[in-house]
């Protein structure tokens, strides 16, 4: 079966995360062409080693692969533009919110997938989920895995998960930002330097969910093992259920989630209309 290096990548949107796709790739698949609309976009995919093109069926017609990287609105366009270039093809959907049938359904002569990566991508730290479906050849799920295990760690997922998901680790790092910019903010309320806190709870964020990972620990036991009688932990960790902050996080997942739901139901309802599938 042949490698990542003996195909042709098109990237249709050149914007951050079509970026990230090119920095990873660049040097180990065969050729990547990437396309935009604005002379920026194009000079900027051109510079991290991409083939800048204008035209979305152009780069299909000469890809092996094409992942579509752009806005919801801008899909209609985008599927009419290369449709009559993906026979035979794989083509891989990271648009947020459109289901794999509306893509495959207008692109019938390729196989879609549907994939959604997170910013952490932009370092190649990236957690993608794959939605999974039975009628995949395990050689192209490879080939895709292949692709994407070059952002960061994969999963395999039941589409109907990807809501969750989009609440859970699409915006997790929104979530996370917010923590740590709190609790950087109650160090300098103290008397730490903010550079100093900053670093420091970063570090800390970082090597603590290795810690939990590599020893495959639940959080409770690491939280445990942290704190003791009387400590400064257990007074902290005091706080925090006095001001309900566990319960607000699970609520938080839930409500993304839910507005991920119906986001998702909007946006794929008015790709449908746009194709001409409803």
């Amino acid at each position: 079966m042949p490698g990542l290096e003996d195909y042709r990548i098109a990237i249709i949107g050149a914007g951050k995360i079509g970026r990230a796709f090119i920095r990873v790739l660049n040097g180990r698949v065969r050729e990547i062409l990437a396309t935009g609309r604005r002379e920026e976009t194009l000079a900027r995919a051109q510079e991290l080693g991409a083939v800048p093109l204008t035209d979305n069926g152009r780069a299909a017609s000469m890809a092996d692969i094409v992942i579509l990287s752009v806005k919801p609105y801008q899909l209609p366009q985008v599927v009419n533009d290369i449709a009559p270039y993906i026979d035979g093809k794989i083509v891989i959907s990271i648009i947020a919110g459109v289901r794999r049938a509306t893509v495959q359904a207008r692109l019938s002569g390729a196989t879609v997938f549907r994939a959604m990566p997170n910013i952490n991508a932009l370092i190649g730290g990236s957690t993608t989920a794959i939605a999974r479906f039975s009628d995949y050849d395990p050689r192209d799920m490879r080939l895709v895995e292949d692709l994407f295990k070059l952002m960061g760690r994969v999963y395999w997922i039941p589409e109907e998960w990807l809501d969750t998901w989009t609440g859970l680790v699409g915006s997790g790092p929104a979530y996370l930002a917010e923590i740590i910019d709190a609790l950087v903010l109650g160090a300098v309320s103290m008397g730490l330097p903010r550079e100093i806190a900053y670093d420091a709870i970063l570090d800390v964020m970082e090597n603590t969910s290795r810690l939990l990972r590599e020893s495959n620990r639940h959080p409770a036991e690491l939280r445990d093992e942290v704190t003791t009688p009387a400590g400064t932990t257990i007074h902290g960790l005091k706080e925090l259920e006095a001001r309900g902050v566990k319960a607000a996080l699970m609520n938080v997942v839930e409500a993304a989630s839910r507005r991920g739901r119906d986001l998702g139901a909007e946006i794929d309802r008015a790709v449908r209309e746009a194709l001409g599938l409803e």
